[in-house]
């Protein structure tokens, strides 16, 4: 399946009535489901009747029929056989790490991954679990084949690198996990529709569905996107971390994502292009910017390979103002002054939110560790919302550019 067919069976999936045939689904909110006859509920409970199989549902905490639908969306959007939706990004990772390892055995992860990520492969699951981590420069082959060892059980990497931009080569790096015989988990929060990872070869895709996905930055979510097989080792009632653990996606949640995803494409187009136009005026200005779609990042030729055109290279840039305290500055003449957006963390929303990565969703990394990723102190994230005019924009960040000294006063 081609990432144009993947769209399509999204729209399929789309044209299903709700209860009294209304447009949109209705949302279930039971947190307990009856069964007919009372012999149906030990074949639920053993795992040989489910949704997908009689449709039978059992308790909120295992499936919820609006949960699985909005699922199965996203299953469609990333085109692998099943997936299923969480409370939160990291209740989707969490979920996939503790899946995959048991106690004792070894993670191979991209050495550039969102904070909360490395905090629970660097810190919480080598103390709880013994489980421990590689970190390496996976844009380095060589050094991802040479860390992975037998106790290796999968390799974990994000599309587009939080928060240095770096694009994966998902094609290789599949090809190596392959070799191992371990699965590639890709994590795929900044560039929906943009990368589709399972089509590249990537065996499970992550999203924190608080980001792009949901789009106004007023709920918490995310999914877990894979093989029907591992989407139910993930309910297993013994063993599966989503059944045991609980992070349970609530029914509302999931029916306000549900009825996003028909503007996803529209929201990314819009936001990759204003994060082109802003990122070539930076970089023509002499500012130094990162952003794939710029023919001067280190990845732009992969990126033209692996992503798709439709939607452009992702709504993140990155500025470097040279040190933390003209960072801060910087940030807070934009908010407070010129109103060009928030200092805020997170990303996806319709305004722009700006944050020190160093200071903020990379903190939790060890000093050593930031400077090894790449991850300057005065790196901003800008997150680029499509609000407002380019013109507007562009005016609004030029004059605290100047103000900061980073670009001639006109």
């Amino acid at each position: 399946m081609n990432h144009y067919q993947a769209v399509e069976a999204l729209a399929r999936l789309r044209h299903q009535f709700g209860e009294h045939g209304g447009v949109n689904r209705s949302i279930e909110t039971s947190a307990t489901y009856t069964v007919l006859d009372p012999r149906t509920m030990p074949e639920i409970f053993q795992g040989r009747l489910g949704p997908d199989n009689a449709g039978c549902f059992l308790y909120g905490r295992h499936f919820n029929p609006t949960v699985y639908a909005l699922s199965s969306e996203l299953a469609a959007l990333e085109g692998t056989e099943s997936a299923y939706c969480t409370a939160s990004g990291m209740g989707a990772i969490s979920a996939v790490i503790m899946a995959l390892c048991d106690a004792g055995e070894h993670v191979v992860c991209s050495n550039t991954v969102y904070g909360g990520t490395w905090a629970l492969l660097k810190e919480f699951m080598p103390r709880k679990t013994g489980v421990t981590t590689t970190f390496v420069d996976t844009c380095d082959l060589a050094a991802v084949r040479a860390a992975i060892t037998p106790a290796t059980r999968l390799l974990y990497v994000e599309s587009i690198a939080n928060p240095t931009l770096r694009v994966a080569d998902i094609p290789r790096l599949a090809e190596i996990a392959q070799q191992a015989g371990i699965p590639l988990v890709v994590d795929n929060t900044f560039s929906p529709l943009e990368i589709s990872p399972a089509q590249l070869g990537a065996d499970i895709v992550v999203h924190s569905l608080t980001k792009f996905i949901g789009g106004a930055s007023d709920l918490i979510g995310g999914v877990v996107c894979g093989s029907t097989e591992f989407v139910q080792s993930l309910m297993d009632l013994h063993v599966g971390p989503l059944m045991i653990l609980g992070p349970t996606m609530d029914p509302q949640v999931a029916s306000a994502v549900s009825l996003r995803l028909p503007h996803l494409p529209l929201r990314m187009r819009a936001h990759g292009e204003r994060s082109l136009a802003l990122a070539e005026r930076l970089a023509g200005c002499g500012i130094d910017v990162a952003y794939p779609g710029l023919v001067t990042h280190p990845d732009h030729a992969l990126a033209q390979r692996i992503m798709n055109s439709d939607y452009g290279h992702g709504g993140v840039i990155t500025l470097d103002a040279g040190s933390q305290e003209r960072a801060f500055q910087l940030m807070d003449l934009l908010q407070n002054q010129h109103q060009f957006g928030f200092v805020a963390v997170s990303l996806g929303y319709f305004d722009t939110l700006m944050s020190c990565s160093a200071a903020s969703t990379s903190s939790e990394m060890d000093p050593q560790d930031i400077v090894t990723a790449g991850i300057n102190p005065g790196l901003i994230r800008l997150a680029v919302g499509y609000t407002g005019t380019l013109e507007q924009r562009w005016s609004q960040l030029r004059a605290a550019l100047a103000e900061v000294g980073m670009l001639d006063q006109e």
